[in-house]
């Protein structure tokens, strides 16, 4: 800290809040080093009394390097957590800092990684109690190593920067409003407005600036059904949502970085494990306990409606000549006696099940409910669908001797011969004689 500076900047005009914001103090330092009895250089740092704050051991220090190991750009803030939550180790913050800043490039050379970053400048805002919050999605790639990639949902009250997060397969609209009704029931009400960007599921098209955006039906109508407004951002501004934008980098430094993970259960509850610690730390912005002040933000949210909205995205699909219905690569049975061959149906996909219904006037009549495949190429049949359909059962030959029945049921299939009619057929059919030929016969 440059007292010099504070007294040159001072004589040149500088407000005490203008030095500070140059200097990267806090302005009551400013007027502390300016005033006529001031020090003459700042106090050498003492440790508290009573406190005892270990050094970097080779035990510690074998921890903090296991943790760079597993992910080279995991923060020092959050070894220095894990240190103390996950294995009771009690060390100074600002030791596990300096210490990864040594070892971090020497481990970064070693596994071969590459260090990169990008700097945004925007303007900070801030607002009431319950008056917004901030939504955005996060890609965490083949999280589970199974092939299938898992996103991020995460939605932050912007006046305390309490979070949420959970995690799903899809970014689609059943998923994207599904989340949204989590995230009200762990706050526990409803926020005034929600910042977006511009998404499909939010905009219905693009317009040029200073046009109003067109948003999407289903968006406004779920917005409508839980009383909040949509705020959407300009094009390219992501710092216009700052707060959730840094909170996806929070909840993946804090949460993934160094795990391993087996499915969404397991990654949505340890997410829910870390956020007690996440609400007992204080805010860097607003310097306060963020679990205190998020206390504040529910209590002035809305209440959350009783009856909750029913997400579903609708989809055109056709029905085929098998009774079965195509939909993300796997096929869904519908009552064959209810739809033609070729007919256009509707279908709503919901984050659980399927319902097929359709094209009517009146809203269009409900065919058949599915669980939804979570796997591609899956059959979802309901055999009673089937039931109109031919099986085969009827069909049969004879040599004359022998009946031979194609009953897939199998080849005893009961024959009624009480009527009349039924039973003069099988006694011709069992004296026609026929004509046994050799093959070649019918060579050419």
């Amino acid at each position: 800290m440059n007292i010099r500076r504070f007294k040159t900047l001072h004589e040149a005009g500088a407000t005490y809040a203008d030095i500070a914001r140059e200097c990267g103090c806090d302005w009551r330092t400013v007027r502390r080093y300016l005033a006529d009895d001031a020090p003459t250089h700042p106090p050498r740092g003492t440790s508290r009394a009573g406190t005892q704050q270990r050094a970097i051991t080779d035990d510690i220090a074998a921890m903090i390097e296991e943790m760079l190991r597993a992910d080279i750009t995991i923060a020092a803030s959050v070894i220095h957590e894990r240190l103390a939550t996950e294995r009771s180790v009690t060390v100074n913050y600002q030791r596990v800092k300096i210490y990864c800043s040594t070892a971090r490039p020497i481990i970064r050379d070693e596994l071969g990684a590459e260090d990169s970053g990008l700097g945004n400048l925007h303007r900070r805002f801030e607002t009431i109690p319950g008056a917004q919050a901030q939504v955005d999605w996060g890609d965490e790639g083949d999280l589970f190593g199974t092939g299938r990639k898992v996103y991020s949902f995460h939605m932050v009250l912007s006046y305390s920067r309490d979070p949420f997060c959970c995690y799903t397969h899809s970014m689609d609209a059943a998923a994207f409003w599904g989340s949204h009704i989590r995230a009200f029931a762990h706050f526990g009400g409803v926020p005034g407005s929600i910042v977006y960007d511009r998404t499909k599921t939010i905009v219905r098209k693009h317009v040029r600036p200073g046009h109003a955006v067109p948003l999407h039906p289903a968006a406004v109508a779920f917005s409508g059904h839980y009383g909040f407004d949509i705020d959407v951002l300009a094009a390219y501004r992501p710092t216009g949502k700052g707060r959730v934008e840094r909170q996806v980098k929070i909840v993946r430094d804090h949460v993934l970085a160094g795990r391993t993970f087996t499915d969404l259960t397991d990654t949505d509850r340890t997410f829910m494990d870390w956020v007690p610690v996440r609400r007992a730390q204080v805010h860097r912005t607003h310097r306060e306990v963020i679990g205190v002040r998020a206390d504040v933000d529910h209590a002035a949210l809305r209440p959350v409606p009783a009856a909750p909205y029913l997400v579903a995205e609708a989809h055109l699909r056709r029905d085929g000549n098998d009774s079965l219905v195509s939909f993300e690569a796997s096929l869904y049975s519908v009552p064959a006696d209810r739809v033609r061959a070729g007919q256009r149906v509707q279908v709503r996909a919901g984050a659980d099940n399927i319902a097929i219904a359709t094209l009517d006037r009146d809203g269009g009549t409900v065919l058949a409910v599915h669980p939804r495949s979570q796997v591609r190429g899956a059959w979802v049949v309901d055999q009673a669908h089937w039931a109109s359909l031919p099986d085969g059962h009827t069909r049969a030959t004879t040599d004359g001797r022998h009946d031979h029945h194609t009953d897939p049921a199998g080849p005893t299939a009961d024959i009624d011969d009480s009527d009349p009619l039924t039973a003069k057929v099988i006694s011709l059919v069992g004296h026609i004689h026929v004509e046994h030929r050799p093959l070649s016969a019918y060579a050419v």
